[in-house]
């Protein structure tokens, strides 16, 4: 199967957009009859690409993301990245991991950091590799394709804007092909990051990480998570529909796909959305864009 980055050079020699989707591991015993579900109804939208995240619980590379990875390649012929956490990981089990994904015909990673646990001291290596800049030379020299995360506004742990564009510059230069960003609501905040990071040598493309809100609970604890902001046409919505939860789900679905046009219109590299495993909402984003004229 293609790797990604030959995916996303093909789709902009051809004037397309690339566009693609993340689902994560279902939970339950069923896990990869779920996900079978789940990636028939993310090819219904024709990603360009699907990422799968880590398994809970395990580091490196959860077996069910290499599995599903796989599975999305092999049944749907999508070509997939399996995401890659290096907290708690060692040399030895990145090697390992590698293997598996080979074995699985997997040839593109999402190299990340990961969550760090709780009672982790601020600042302490955690494993072999600090931070993803760290893992990544080792995941080129195994032959795969590496994407990265960037940071529109900054990742939770930086406070610091000028570092967080010295931080992606250093994964570009350990050797990340693409990036894909980290959520964001306010479309403002990527287009200058965006040219900072062109200021700064940043070439590899960068896609854009879009998520819908579909309840007040849930943008709550996105915002808490990651540290995105609220424009005040969101903090309206959420206003209005209080008392209406369908309505607000249908109204941060219809605010998610108004974001990805205009990126695609103000020239982006790539869309990806981030679909929470609901088809629907890739379907959705799917026709917005279409129906734009971007895909």
């Amino acid at each position: 199967m293609e790797v990604v980055s030959r995916v996303i050079a093909s789709c902009r020699a051809e004037g397309r957009l690339p566009f693609s989707v993340e689902m994560f591991p279902p939970k339950g015993q069923l896990t990869l009859d779920a996900a079978r579900e789940v990636v028939g109804g993310m090819a219904q939208a024709a990603p360009d690409f699907v990422s799968v995240t880590c398994s809970a619980g395990g580091s490196g590379n959860g077996a069910q993301t290499v599995a599903i990875a796989g599975l999305i390649q092999d049944e749907a012929a999508i070509p997939s990245v399996a995401h890659f956490t290096c907290v708690g990981a060692t040399r030895a089990t990145v090697e390992a991991a590698v293997a598996e994904l080979r074995s699985a015909g997997v040839g593109t990673v999402l190299a990340l950091r990961g969550d760090l646990p709780k009672d982790a001291p601020a600042g302490a290596p955690s494993s072999d590799f600090r931070y993803a800049c760290d893992l990544i030379p080792l995941l080129k020299e195994a032959g795969l394709c590496v994407g990265a995360a960037a940071y529109p506004e900054g990742h939770i742990d930086c406070f610091d804007a000028r570092a967080n564009i010295e931080y992606l510059r250093a994964k570009q230069e350990a050797g990340a092909d693409f990036f894909i960003t980290q959520l964001f609501f306010d479309n403002d905040c990527f287009y200058r990051f965006r040219e900072q990071a062109a200021a700064a040598g940043v070439s590899a493309p960068i896609s854009c990480g879009i998520m819908p809100f579909l309840g007040k609970s849930q943008i709550q604890r996105m915002v808490f998570l990651c540290g995105s902001s609220l424009p005040a046409p969101i903090i309206k919505l959420l206003a209005k529909y209080e008392d209406d939860p369908a309505s607000l789900r249908s109204a941060g679905i219809e605010y998610a796909c108004s974001q990805l046009v205009d990126l695609g219109r103000h020239g982006v590299d790539g869309l990806h959305v981030y679909a929470m495993n609901q088809p629907n909402i890739a379907q959705a984003a799917a026709e917005a864009i279409a129906a734009a004229g971007l895909r």
